[in-house]
């Protein structure tokens, strides 16, 4: 890293295959993309990740106490897309 040329690449990393606390929602699309939710209870903080096959894509980090807003969020969408008709809770 401390080279005079600097790769303009990412040096390669190791990557758990599947969170060690979190979980792992497949896309229904079946083509090889997954959404990985991980807690890093030593930060205080989650990071959700998208990924294609076994290669993470894009990732978001929030803190601890920013996840009940993040479920909050995920829920009020699925109400909203219910069909009419349908009694929510």
């Amino acid at each position: 890293m401390d080279s005079p040329t600097r790769s303009a690449h990412t040096p390669k990393m190791n990557v758990s295959p599947l969170p060690r606390r979190g979980g792992v929602s497949f896309d229904r699309r079946d083509d090889g993309r997954a959404l990985r939710v991980s807690a890093h209870p030593e930060s205080g903080s989650v990071t959700v990740s998208i990924w294609r096959e076994d290669r993470c894509v894009a990732t978001h980090q929030l803190r601890a106490e920013d996840v009940p807003q993040l479920i909050e969020l995920l829920a009020s969408a699925l109400v909203s897309s219910a069909p009419s008709g349908v009694a929510t809770a």
